[in-house]
């Protein structure tokens, strides 16, 4: 009876592993495998760079950064706005993707356009912990801190509805070592 009890809670804890796994990689970056195309999250010690980027309306400062392949950088984020901005990597598809998900969340009072309500995203199940993204209230700074993978197509933009489509995307070029 023991070993039975053992296999199951075995059973259980690898069912709960395999979930929290899956739900990570849907988390990470809004789109899953996209974000490992452009790279992975890197750590704050390992940081070649620290790169401080300004949210106002509509527009980042600066809205062009150029990295390396394989450079581990610290983005350090200010919303110095008036409004909820994000700072998130990623692709054009990506943000295409993250789409509905920042409208569900506006339309349920998950975020308004100054305010983040943590408490009711977490009750839907709809925290924004991705790590190469970052939401932000007026006057809060985060870090983002991400190593790039081989060039590609990546950028920055606020998904925050309206904001993207109002101009509110970043490039990211690379520059050859």
């Amino acid at each position: 009876m023991k070993s039975s009890i053992n296999i199951l809670a075995g059973i259980a804890l690898a069912l709960t592993t395999t979930a929290a796994v899956a739900g990570a990689g849907h988390n990470a970056g809004h789109g899953g495998g996209h974000a490992a195309m452009m790279g992975t999250p890197g750590l704050l010690a390992n940081a070649d760079r620290v790169i401080e980027v300004s949210m106002t309306e509509m527009k980042y400062e600066p809205s062009n950064i150029e990295v390396m392949e394989g450079e581990t950088i610290t983005f350090v984020v200010r919303n110095d706005g008036e409004f909820v901005h994000e700072f998130n990597l990623g692709t054009e598809s990506m943000w295409q993707g993250h789409m509905d998900e920042m409208t569900t969340m506006m339309e349920t009072g998950m975020m308004t356009a100054d305010t983040v309500n943590h408490h009711k995203m977490m009750k839907a199940g709809m925290m924004h912990d991705d790590a190469n993204s970052v939401l932000l209230e007026p006057g809060q700074t985060a870090k983002v801190t991400w190593t790039f993978g081989k060039e590609t197509e990546i950028g920055f933009a606020c998904n925050v509805p309206g904001h993207r489509e109002a101009g509110m995307v970043g490039e990211i070029g690379f520059m050859t070592h």
